[in-house]
Order: C-alpha cells, then sequence, then structure tokens
C-alpha cells in the first residue's frame, strides 16, 4: 500500500502539534524534534507531519515571505467522530470557514476551519 505523507510548514511545531492533537481528540504529545512533528492515526498512520518554516533547505519551506502558507491546500480529513471533531473544533476557532453542510458529491456531512497558520482544514463525515 502507498501512503502520502503529507507536510506542511508551521510557525511552531509545538502549537500546531497540540492544535491538531486537540482537534482530533489525541492525548498531548511532545513533537520529536523542535522543527518537526507528527500527527498520527491510532494505527500509527501519518496524518500529517508539521515542519517549522526555514529549517533544513526545503525550497518550498524556507520562509512564509516567499509564499502565502496554505495558497492552493486543502487538508481533507474523513473522521469517524465528526460530531465530536466539530465539537471541539469549535472550541479551538472563533469562526467555521464552511459551515456544516451535505457535500452533494460524497454525501457526507463536513464543515471548514483554518489552522493556527492559516492552512484550510475540511472535516468530513466518514460514514
Amino acid at each position: 500500500m502507498r501512503r502520502t505523507w503529507p507536510i506542511i510548514a508551521v510557525s511552531s511545531v509545538s502549537e500546531s502539534l497540540a492544535w491538531y492533537q486537540a482537534l482530533f481528540g489525541q492525548p498531548l504529545a511532545a513533537p520529536a524534534h523542535d522543527h518537526f512533528g507528527m500527527i498520527r492515526d491510532e494505527d500509527e498512520t501519518v496524518l500529517l507531519c508539521l515542519h517549522a518554516w526555514g529549517e533544513h533547505d526545503h525550497s518550498s519551506l524556507f520562509s512564509p515571505e516567499r509564499g502565502r502558507p496554505g495558497n492552493g491546500l486543502i487538508l481533507f480529513f474523513r473522521v469517524p467522530d465528526y460530531d465530536e471533531v466539530l465539537t471541539r473544533a469549535l472550541s479551538l476557532v472563533n469562526v467555521l470557514e464552511a459551515e456544516t453542510q451535505v457535500n452533494p458529491g460524497t454525501g457526507t456531512r463536513e464543515f471548514a476551519i483554518r489552522d493556527p497558520d492559516g492552512y484550510s482544514v475540511m472535516i468530513s463525515s466518514l460514514t
């Protein structure tokens, strides 16, 4: 099986890691490094990697001044505990980017928020 490991650049790996862990109801844990952390599912599948801006020589992660964080990117997560994630999301953000609706393509409920770095995060019900 092939898997992707999406990597986004963030201003604070530890703060972003805590935010995503709170969103997905995961136990809070420190990142592996100051400059890199991973959000993993219960089965250890990597869902998202968080990389500090400017660390190493990755051209697309060099600095936020060279491009707008999240431009053209939607982090799309399908979750089995949609209602619980929605409740946690409402405690993390002041406003939903897109209110709860049924996606006509998938037939599932979804909503959108922005993470602390401005990335668009879409949450969709797994069923």
